[in-house]
């Protein structure tokens, strides 16, 4: 599939693995919809709307920025509003937007319980939604939500069963878009990483540098994306996939290259 005025809706595309796809994808010709909050720079985080637009953008691709807060309708309906009279369509959606917090029950808030659900269950669901009825007319349709194979062993669940359950939620979700999307060709699949990636949250929130020089780059994710994405959606629906997987389907074993610390011993992520 050629990516040329195709275009992608990305949830949090600002940084991190979200924007590593907006700009493999923008290399390769797509429409780029930038949805997320942030239009001022983060200190911590880095990154708005606007910057990865100019990054998406001197990749070779066409930028859309529209700031959303995908827990409120009426801002995912502006964005679909605006993608629609710039681009004239929706072939692709990435849900990659996702709140986090491994706390165990009781260090669990009701406001970061809330936050988690609303953001990566009902935010996810209701982003795809409003999606749906334009990805049915295009010729090679792809739902891609970042979230997890789904393992009932508890020890998934024992130390952060609040966000556990959102994640795994956002996986059942893509099990059943592939079956209820079918008949339209509509591909809905997960992607996960097998180790930890280079990212704000598992800088600011997890591990620090030292997990980060234990981590693979974003690009991981980037390319495995868009190998799934080239595929024909009617074929390719219904998987919960792992970065090397997809990876090793299309002859690409060496993953060196991915490594921040070349030669590091790489830790695996929290679900896998």
């Amino acid at each position: 599939m050629s990516f040329a005025n195709k275009t992608a809706l990305i949830t949090g595309a600002t940084r991190g693995i979200g924007k590593a796809i907006a700009l493999r994808l923008a290399k390769e010709g797509a429409n780029i919809v930038i949805a997320a909050k942030s239009v001022e720079e983060n200190a911590k985080l880095g990154g708005t709307i606007f910057t990865a637009a100019a990054e998406i953008e001197a990749a070779g691709g066409r930028a859309l920025a529209v700031q959303c807060d995908i827990r409120y309708e009426d801002q995912v309906q502006n964005v679909i509003d605006k993608t629609l009279e710039k681009f004239g369509g929706i072939d692709i959606l990435i849900n990659n937007a996702s709140a986090i917090s491994l706390t165990t029950t009781e260090q669990t808030e009701p406001k970061r319980f809330d936050l988690m659900h609303d953001i990566n269950v009902r935010g996810t669901f209701f982003v795809t939604r409003a999606c749906i009825p334009h990805l049915k007319k295009s010729s090679n349709p792809h739902i891609l939500t970042l979230s997890p194979p789904v393992n009932l062993d508890p020890k998934w669940l024992e130390k952060h069963v609040a966000y556990t359950l959102t994640k795994y939620n956002m996986s059942m979700m893509t099990l059943g878009w592939a079956r209820e999307l079918a008949q339209y060709r509509i591909a809905a699949n997960s992607l996960w990483p097998r180790t930890t990636i280079d990212t704000a949250a598992v800088r600011n929130l997890l591990g620090g540098a030292m997990l980060a020089n234990m981590s693979r780059t974003p690009d991981i994710l980037a390319d495995a994306a868009y190998a799934i994405l080239r595929r024909p959606s009617g074929l390719c629906t219904g998987n919960l996939f792992i970065d090397e997987q997809v990876l090793a389907e299309e002859g690409i074993t060496d993953l060196e290259k991915y490594s921040v610390v070349p030669g590091a011993q790489l830790y695996n992520d929290l679900f896998v």
